[in-house]
């Protein structure tokens, strides 16, 4: 019986990159996992630990070695080992001397191939303390560390500096060096805590110890569930509510190994500053959870997560406090200077900034938004006045002090400015609007204003980009066009906007007209961004095929675009789908090889057989009933009318032959599929379900 015991593996280091933290860990216990399966040695589970000081890996019920295994090797053919009175050949000899054992030690394997000398050997199993030291270095190297540090003196690499290793089997180390060091039993505790070196008795006491004797909570699931509730306890003890953003959560969690909430203050009057203001000054600058009161209102107060359990929490509080009054204070003097003036006042300015070489300025890109929002506008019908106000303004916070200081803000800061210098409601939420979405999931613009803004906007960039030559290639794409795309497509379909997304294509086209030559990508920039909908709709559970049938009839508007998925995949799931789809892709396939013209619609006095007779009367009698649905976009009430002619179309092909030697009639019964084709076809090429 093979003997089972748990292994800990913990590389100890100086602090490890917070924002990097959970990736690598989850990298290397994926490495391991698969080294571990790839050996062919047996475990239960494999749980991942991580800490600012330690990756850590601890796999149960690990197989102490391999099972031993029979290896073959192949040699010559019998009748090739052998000459004619049975003497072995120089290919036999040569076969069992590389195998290191007599001619009569060989064995004959007869095969469906004939008889051939086979050579087989039992191979003992390796020990798990020859196979994991090696498995832990390949690991380490595997992950995903742009650059790597070196140390000492040693050629050893890695993302910070290793200081020690544990290396348990059960309770047994298993000696080996790794990274330079060699293995053993003892860990570190917390840097303040528990500095000295700690023993581990058993693979299985590691996360016990550390929390106990070390004071680290090495679970990265653990530390973030603490911290959670720690901030939210705080904040509900003063009767307000923490913010608690999950990019940050991730990133204090990784900065910690004994995590203590601390509560702390600062003056109101910094409140009269944007909000949005002090939430990235505390969120970004100082890693702390800003709170609100019921209403959503901000407090003058804080929480921030120190590593230490103090013997004097007022002093760690006290130095939060005395850290954020600058920062704050920074911010009040950028917001007083940004209102000595209003948001046009930076126009002239956008000449001097450049938005790419080739492209232009900042100026030359919102002269480009307002025509092309301002177009958007007429076909929405709204006020193109306020799309051009609107255009005119986009990026003049982008020179503002506090977006200098705070880039996250931009937009937010232009709305503060248009309101305070009394623009219309629908211009000054177009200065927020514009950058949403910002990724995946993200709120939507609400306003007509701000909607014709965030397209435009993304269009200018996806068609100048692609006009220079600089489309996204690969994994490289520095200008964003796949959020760009995807924004804007989320736009027209979620809001929706029954808006021509080729024609707007084209017209952002026009508008770069002084600065290249963009007429030609035209077609490039639609396909492009109509094929990021494959991935849209897969987060959103359809199927592949349904995408691939509606893109195939290359719907311009992307709403339509929409209603159309939703009828194929309701269409999909009918009784009648998969029969239905089945003679599309027949009927297509014999219009294709169909050498021969025919009419655009059937005759009905040359239909002889009743099978045909029955489905053109029907197609006539469904035309005025599908037709009207078609033009009001409503794909699905239409399609489920035409998966009523699935009867009469298996009837069909059972009784007629489509190309039969009678020229008119072949002709005519062409005729009668292609009409049939045609009203499948205003949907979807639905034989690509098949």
């Amino acid at each position: 019986m093979v003997d089972k015991r748990d292994l800990l593996i913990e590389i100890g280091t100086e602090e490890l990159p917070p924002r990097a933290l959970d990736r690598l860990s989850a990298a290397f216990q994926s490495g391991l996992g698969a080294r571990l399966e790839q050996s062919g040695l047996g475990f239960e589970a494999i749980r991942r630990f991580a800490t600012p000081r330690r990756l850590a890996l601890l796999v149960s019920k690990l197989d102490s070695a391999q099972a031993d295994r029979i290896v073959e090797r192949k040699g010559p053919a019998v009748s090739a080992a052998f000459d004619e009175a049975g003497n072995p050949t120089r290919a036999a000899e040569g076969f069992a001397r590389s195998c290191g054992v007599a001619l009569s030690d060989l064995e004959q394997v007869d095969t469906p191939r004939g008889a051939w000398l086979v050579f087989r050997q039992r191979q003992a199993g390796k020990h798990i303390g020859e196979l994991a030291p090696a498995m832990v270095e390949q690991s380490l190297a595997g992950l995903p560390v742009p650059k790597r540090m070196r140390w000492g003196e040693g050629s050893e690499e890695f993302v910070r500096p290793v200081h020690w290793v544990v290396l348990l089997f059960g309770d047994q180390v298993l000696e080996a060096e790794i990274m330079g060091l060699k293995t053993g039993r003892h860990t570190h505790g917390h840097r303040f805590h528990h500095p000295g070196a700690i023993e581990i008795p058993t693979a299985g006491a590691y996360a016990r110890v550390l929390l106990e004797t070390g004071r680290v909570i090495a679970g990265m699931d653990e530390r973030r569930a603490r911290i959670r509730e720690q901030v939210e306890k705080a904040a509900g003890d003063a009767g307000a509510r923490a913010l608690i953003d999950d990019d940050l959560l991730e990133e204090v969690t990784a900065l910690n190994e004994w995590p203590v909430a601390v509560m702390g203050a600062f003056e109101e009057r910094f409140l009269e500053l944007p909000a949005e203001a002090l939430v990235k000054t505390m969120q970004g600058h100082q890693k702390y959870f800003p709170v609100v009161d019921s209403g959503g209102a901000l407090l003058p107060r804080f929480i921030t997560i120190s590593n230490i359990e103090s013997r004097d929490p007022h002093q760690v509080r006290v130095g939060n406090e005395r850290v954020i009054r600058p920062r704050f204070s920074d911010a009040a003097f950028f917001w007083e200077q940004d209102l000595k003036q209003p948001l046009e006042a930076w126009i002239p300015r956008l000449k001097d900034v450049v938005f790419q070489e080739r492209l232009g300025s900042l100026y030359d890109k919102t002269e480009r938004i307002s025509l092309l929002a301002q177009a958007i506008a007429g076909h929405l019908d709204f006020d193109a006045a306020l799309a051009a106000r609107a255009a005119e303004l986009c990026k003049c916070d982008l020179l503002s002090n506090m977006v200098g200081e705070f880039p996250a803000l931009q937009g937010v800061m232009g709305r503060y400015y248009a309101q305070r210098g009394g623009e219309v409601p629908d211009v000054a939420a177009a200065m927020e609007e514009q950058y949403l979405p910002r990724h995946a999931g993200d709120e939507l613009p609400r306003t007509y204003c701000g909607r014709a803004i965030a397209i435009a906007d993304r269009l200018d960039t996806l068609v100048g980009i692609f006009a220079i030559g600089q489309k996204p290639t690969g994994e490289k794409d520095p200008f964003g066009l796949r959020r760009a795309s995807l924004g804007v497509l989320r736009i027209l379909i979620e809001t929706p906007l029954m808006l021509n997304l080729e024609a707007l294509i084209e017209a952002a086209a026009r508008g770069l007209a002084g600065k290249v030559d963009a007429a030609n990508v035209v077609t490039e920039v639609f396909d492009y961004m109509m094929e990021r909908l494959r991935a849209y709709y897969t987060d959103r559970d359809i199927p592949a095929e349904v995408v691939d049938a509606v893109l195939s009839r290359r719907p311009t508007q992307p709403a339509d675009f929409d209603r159309r998925i939703r009828a194929v995949a309701a269409f999909q799931r009918l009784p009648e789908a998969e029969a239905l789809a089945a003679a599309n892709k027949r009927i297509r396939n014999i219009l294709h090889k169909a050498r021969e013209e025919f009419p655009d619609h059937p005759d009905i006095t040359l239909l002889t057989e009743a099978s045909e007779k029955a489905l053109a009367a029907q197609i006539s009698e469904l035309i005025p009933e599908v037709e009207p649905l078609f033009a009001r976009g409503r794909y699905t009430e239409a399609l489920q009318k035409l998966a009523g002619l699935r009867s009469l179309v298996d009837r069909f092909f059972d009784d007629v032959m489509v190309m039969c030697d009678d020229e008119a009639l072949r002709k005519n019964r062409l005729a009668l599929l292609s009409s049939l084709s045609a009203l499948f076809l205003r949907t979807a090429d639905l034989s690509r379900l098949q």
